[in-house]
């Protein structure tokens, strides 16, 4: 089953990304989007315990959420590896001059 494309804008592009990622990764086999669907809604839930989603960015905050968990419970990517890879991209994005390629350095 493939995912749906949504017809919504996207508040920013590490949503889009974020979106294309996760599509991406179903599409080539690493997990269901019924899979998916049922992680997601658990992270939802659990977060909707605690405050109401806003349907922005504290959604794609819980999507971020479900699909690291993902990769680390598939043995695709482990949580510290994902928090190392966070960590990189984001020092290269606070040291890049504005309207350079941002890239990670070796």
């Amino acid at each position: 089953m493939t995912a749906p494309i949504p017809n919504a804008d996207f508040d920013e592009p590490w949503q889009a990304e974020l979106f294309a990622i996760t599509l991406a990764l179903s599409d080539t086999g690493h997990f269901s989007w019924p899979d998916w669907t049922e992680a997601f809604g658990a992270t939802l839930k659990s977060h909707g315990i605690t405050k109401s989603l806003d349907g922005s960015a504290d959604y794609y905050h819980a999507w971020l959420e479900t699909l690291e968990h993902l990769l680390d419970k598939l043995d695709i990517a482990s949580r510290a590896e994902t928090i190392s890879t966070r960590d990189l991209w984001q020092e290269a994005y606070l040291t890049t001059p504005h309207g350079k390629p941002v890239r990670i350095s070796d």
